[in-house]
């Protein structure tokens, strides 16, 4: 029997976790935020006089009882901070052990469930070249078992192309939120540009950086012969320790230049090495970024 995504007793500690966000987005709010316009909603604003058309279930009939005028009631509504996650699924996040593909699919999981939680909606938006077809959440943590039916049919394959994805993204979501990334970022297009244009457009950036320990620091010595998981093209090098060390030294480099992209644009930023337990990475590196508190 296959291993579940994600078990239950890792989802009731989920259950004291919030979504967080640092932006403010005019006119919206979160779950755990207040907002002041009129509307159906559960803290009492006002009254005012009713008109045709107005729903007769805000009427104030105690009101009406004393002073025989239909008086409606009013109340804070709470529109809600779009919170949409961007899962990688291209044919690279299939390497690592366990997969990055694997490991992100926990991660969006997780999340998700949180903000199922505190009544978020969530939009879980699979993405290569092109944006996959996604599914929305809402309504509390007894609408996850959907979620997960969805990411266990979510099958990597395609080559990334964060400027054609990311371009479509903010065509069809053009209402700005909390967006989180979570990808390799191996493009041979370069991802920076794309993330920035996407953080221009006005929304809060959270990227979670994923690699395996091999993207890293490969352990092999000699003559290699390295396959693109995306292209199939090969390409053959000669592996020792001075070679290991400058290759390091750019994966770090590229790495830094993705979280100070994200720091500089007002987001947050998380490098994951999929040898870290899920729950260690949600429990500390999360919260330590303050994207759940």
């Amino acid at each position: 029997m296959p291993e579940p995504l994600i078990d239950q007793k890792f989802l009731e500690r989920l259950e004291r976790l919030t979504l967080h966000w640092q932006k403010s987005f005019p006119g919206l709010v979160g779950g755990h935020n207040a907002s002041r316009y009129a509307g159906s909603g559960q803290e009492f604003l006002d009254h005012r006089g009713f008109h045709q058309g107005d729903d007769l279930r805000a009427v104030n009939w105690r009101a009406y009882m004393r002073l025989e005028k239909l008086i409606l009631k009013l109340f804070q509504v709470e529109p809600r901070v779009p919170v949409r996650i961007l899962l990688d699924v291209s044919a690279s996040m299939t390497t690592g052990d366990p997969s990055k593909f694997d490991y992100g699919r926990k991660l969006a999981a997780s999340l998700t469930y949180v903000g199922l939680v505190r009544l978020e909606t969530i939009l879980l938006q699979p993405f290569d070249s092109t944006l996959h077809d996604p599914i929305t959440c809402g309504g509390g943590r007894h609408r996850f078992r959907p979620v997960i039916n969805f990411l266990e049919n979510v099958k990597p394959s395609g080559k990334s192309d964060f400027g054609q994805a990311l371009r479509q993204f903010i065509a069809e979501y053009p209402q700005r939120g909390l967006v989180i990334l979570i990808s390799d970022f191996l493009d041979e297009q370069a991802c920076e540009k794309p993330i920035q244009y996407l953080a221009d457009f006005g929304h809060e950036l959270f990227v979670v950086h994923l690699w395996g320990d091999e993207d890293r620091k490969p352990s092999h010595n000699g003559e290699l012969e390295l396959e693109d998981a995306e292209t199939g093209e090969t390409v053959k090098l000669n592996f020792d320790d001075e070679a290991r060390a400058a290759y390091v030294e750019a994966f770090d480099n590229y790495a830094r230049s993705i979280r100070e992209l994200a720091m500089r644009k007002g987001g947050r930023y998380i490098g994951l090495s999929t040898s870290m337990p899920i729950e260690q990475a949600i429990f500390g590196a999360f919260l330590d970024a303050r994207g759940l508190q």
